[in-house]
């Protein structure tokens, strides 16, 4: 009867099966980090996110936006950010005119 104590035991490769374990433990875990435990739902999920936000729609909103991803310059970006003001600033509902 060839047995494990008899063949000279299982060798290095037993330490290969806990070293998987763990990197799909660390992987998991890494996943979660990215993605429910701060608060977003994945890549799937990015085309309901800014559907729910509070402001997320807004015309200074959007124009934040676009001068934060590069798509308009800072000249420009002051320039449409007076004129919003004007018409969606808080003075735009009738505090103070």
């Amino acid at each position: 009867m060839n047995t494990l104590a008899h063949s000279g035991g299982p060798g290095p490769w037993v330490l290969l099966f806990p070293l998987v374990w763990a990197a799909v433990v660390i992987g998991i875990v890494t996943l979660l980090r990215r993605t429910v435990w701060r608060g977003r739902r994945g890549p799937w999920a990015a085309g309901r996110a800014s559907l729910g936000g509070p402001g997320a729609s807004s015309p200074i909103a959007l124009l934040g936006r676009r001068f934060a991803a590069g798509e308009i310059d800072e000249d420009e970006y002051w320039r449409r950010l007076s004129v919003l003001d004007e018409q969606f600033g808080p003075a735009a509902g009738g505090g103070r005119a």
